[in-house]
C-alpha cells in the first residue's frame, strides 16, 4: 500500500517547518477510535451545546445523556474556567453540538456568528460540531414558508465551515431530526452522536443524514445484541472488506467472509482470525448467489449483508473495450442484484435485518475514466433507494456508504501525480484509511441505528469531487 509521505512530513518535528515554508498542504493525523463501542462513548470528552438561537427550547435529556456518557459539559456559552497562572493549559473544545432547530426565520441566520464564533476559536484538532437541523424538507414545507430556505442555509453554511475546521483536522456533520416522537428524544439519536460526535468518524464531514421515525417499529436498543448476529461481508479479503470484518467482530458479531476461490488462503486466514466462516466464492458465477442462500440457510438467516466486493476497469469511454465494461457491471452491480434476489426469495432476511451497499463517489458526481464504475455505483444508490420503500414497513433497514480516496492496494496502481491529487482534494488533505470505511459500516447497520433509512453517507473527507 502506498505511503503517504506528506503527511509523516507536515507533522514530523523538523520536516514540518519545510512543508509549511514550501507552501505545501499540511494534514495533520486525525485522531481515531475503531474498538468496540462501550458504555461510555464520550467519556472524558469535552463538550458544550450551542442553542441557535440562544432563547430557544432546550431539548430536554440531552445535557442529562452526555453526562452519562462520560463527556465534561461545558457551559453554553463560555468554556470551562480560566486555569491559574501556574496551571496546566485550559483544555480545548472537543465536540460541539449545535442544536438549530429553532432556526427557521432568515432573521435568525443572523445569530449563527454570535453563537457560534467562539466555539469554532476554542475547537481542538479533531474536533467535532454536529449541526441538529430544523426538520426535513417534507417537514420545512409543513411549517413557515422559510424553514426550508433557513435548512438550506445551515447546510451551506455546515460545509464551508467543515472545509475551514478540515484544516484542523476537525470535522462539521448535520443530522435532520423529523417532528414526533424521536424529535425531543435525545436518548435515542445514541447511534448519530457516538459516531459523529467522536473520533469514529475521523474521515466523515460536511455531510447530512436525514432520520426516520419510526410509528410502527419502536426505536431505540435493538431486540437483538451484536453477538447474536451474522453478518456477511462479499469482498473480504481486500483491504476495507477485511476492515470491515475484524471491525465486526469486534462488536461480537459472526462474520461470514466471502470472496474469489484464489483468495482463499487469506480467507481462511481471516476467517479464523475472527472466529467467522470463510466462504470461497465467486459472485459473479450464475449459481453463486443459490450457493451463497443455501450456506447460509444452514445458519438461520442472515442479519447483515454488507456487498463490498468491486473492481475496477478504468479507460475514458471511447477506448473502453465491452470485456472491461461487462466485467464491472457483473461484479459491481449484477451480482449484487441477484444475491439479493436470491436471499430474498429463500426468505433469509432476520427480522430487523440490515443491508449496506458500499458505492463510491464517484457513483454520485461522475468521474473521467470511470463511466463503467460510475454507472454501477450510482445504479446501486438506486438500488437501496428503492430496496428502501420496500423494506419501509418491514423493519429492515439498507442504505450505502460512498467511499473517497481510501489507502488500499487499488491505489498503488494510479499514477503518482493522480494519486496525490487524490489525496489532498478533500477537506482534510489526505486519503482515508480502510478502518474509516469500516467503522462507517458499524455504525449505520448497528442494531440500533433504527431510524437510517435509505441514506448515502460519504466517507471522503469532504472531497472536491461533490455531487
Amino acid at each position: 500500500m502506498p505511503q503517504d509521505h506528506l503527511l509523516r512530513w507536515a507533522n514530523g518535528r523538523w520536516t514540518a517547518p519545510l512543508v509549511r515554508r514550501l507552501g505545501l498542504p499540511q494534514p495533520r493525523v486525525l485522531p481515531r477510535c475503531t474498538s468496540a463501542y462501550g458504555p461510555r462513548e464520550f467519556e472524558g470528552r469535552h463538550v458544550q451545546r450551542v442553542r441557535v438561537p440562544s432563547g430557544a427550547p432546550d431539548s430536554g435529556g440531552l445535557a442529562d445523556w452526555l453526562r452519562d456518557q462520560g463527556a465534561q459539559l461545558w457551559p453554553e456559552s463560555g468554556r470551562l474556567g480560566v486555569p491559574a497562572p501556574d496551571a496546566q493549559p485550559s483544555p480545548r473544545l472537543q465536540t460541539c453540538i449545535v442544536d438549530a432547530r429553532a432556526l427557521i426565520r432568515t432573521a435568525l441566520l443572523d445569530e449563527l456568528h454570535d453563537a457560534l464564533s467562539d466555539a469554532v476559536r476554542q475547537m481542538a484538532p479533531g474536533g467535532r460540531m454536529l449541526f441538529l437541523a430544523p426538520a426535513a424538507e417534507e417537514s420545512c414545507r409543513a411549517a413557515l414558508p422559510e424553514a426550508l430556505l433557513c435548512r438550506r442555509a445551515l447546510e451551506g453554511f455546515m460545509r464551508s465551515l467543515a472545509r475551514e475546521l478540515g484544516r484542523r483536522g476537525a470535522t462539521a456533520n448535520m443530522v435532520c431530526l423529523p417532528q414526533g416522537p424521536l424529535y425531543d428524544a435525545p436518548e435515542q439519536w445514541a447511534p448519530m452522536l457516538r459516531f459523529l460526535g467522536t473520533d469514529r468518524s475521523a474521515y466523515v464531514s460536511g455531510q447530512v443524514l436525514v432520520l426516520q421515525d419510526e410509528a410502527d417499529h419502536p426505536f431505540g436498543p435493538a431486540a437483538s445484541p451484536w453477538n447474536d448476529t451474522l453478518a456477511v461481508v462479499t469482498g473480504a479479503a481486500g483491504g476495507i472488506g477485511a476492515a470491515t470484518v475484524r471491525r465486526l467482530a469486534a462488536e461480537g458479531a459472526r462474520v461470514a467472509c466471502v470472496d474469489r476461490p484464489e483468495a482463499a488462503p487469506v480467507l481462511d486466514t481471516l476467517a479464523h482470525e475472527v472466529r467467522g466462516l470463510a466462504l470461497p466464492l465467486d459472485i459473479i458465477q450464475p449459481d453463486a448467489p443459490d450457493i451463497l442462500a443455501a450456506a447460509l440457510a444452514g445458519h438461520g438467516g442472515i442479519d447483515l449483508m454488507v456487498h463490498n466486493a468491486g473492481i475496477t476497469r478504468d479507460r475514458t469511454f471511447a477506448r473502453m473495450r465491452a470485456d472491461d465494461w461487462h466485467a464491472v457491471m457483473a461484479v459491481n452491480l449484477q451480482a449484487i442484484l441477484a444475491i439479493d434476489a436470491a436471499l430474498d426469495a429463500a426468505t433469509l432476511w432476520k427480522p430487523g435485518a440490515r443491508e449496506v451497499c458500499l458505492s463510491s463517489i464517484s457513483g454520485l458526481a461522475g468521474n473521467a475514466g470511470q463511466t463503467n464504475y460510475a454507472a454501477t455505483k450510482a445504479g446501486l444508490i438506486g438500488h437501496v433507494q428503492q430496496r428502501a420503500r420496500i423494506w419501509q414497513s418491514s423493519g429492515r433497514r439498507i442504505n450505502a456508504i460512498a467511499p473517497g480516496f481510501i489507502e488500499t492496494p487499488m491505489p498503488a496502481h494510479m499514477p503518482w501525480m493522480a494519486r496525490e491529487a487524490a489525496r489532498r482534494l478533500n477537506a482534510l488533505s489526505q486519503g482515508g484509511l480502510p478502518a474509516d470505511v469500516a467503522e462507517a459500516i458499524a455504525f449505520i447497520s448497528h442494531p440500533e441505528a433504527t431510524t437510517v433509512q435509505g441514506q448515502v453517507l460519504r466517507v471522503c473527507g469532504l472531497s472536491l469531487l461533490g455531487a
